[in-house]
């Protein structure tokens, strides 16, 4: 088991920020990769920014230049730093986290491959 906690969600006015957090625990091997999507109510979930074990990362075209992802493999740990907030940035903010669970034996050695959401967190962006 795999278990997602996201926090920093809330109300902020146009232009201010927020920093975003999921923290990641359980039996976990190694992740592979960490991100945020978003949602909006009728609307297909969408990538914000996504980070991989090697470092590489993708972002958006909307929230380029303004958001920023950062990733503390030390605790699984992944931020989403976000700058000069718009009222289209509103939306319920989900973790994804993918990798390998700790074999059935121990955590020497891989088990299956895994991908988990976390619970949402909800950022509203309005004066």
């Amino acid at each position: 088991q795999v278990q997602l906690v996201e926090s920093g969600g809330g109300l902020v006015q146009p232009g201010g920020s927020l920093r975003l957090a999921c923290k990641a625990s359980g039996s976990i091997y190694t992740i592979n990769a960490m991100g945020w999507y978003r949602q909006v109510l009728g609307k297909e979930r969408e990538v914000v920014a996504e980070r991989n074990l090697g470092g590489g990362t993708i972002y958006a075209d909307s929230v380029k230049g303004r958001f920023t992802i950062s990733r503390y493999d030390a605790d699984n740990t992944v931020y989403l730093q976000m700058n000069s907030l718009k009222p289209e940035d509103t939306a319920t903010y989900y973790c994804r986290v993918v990798g390998y669970y700790c074999s059935v034996y121990n955590c020497d050695r891989p088990g299956p491959h895994f991908e988990e959401w976390g619970q949402g967190t909800l950022v509203t962006v309005s004066e």
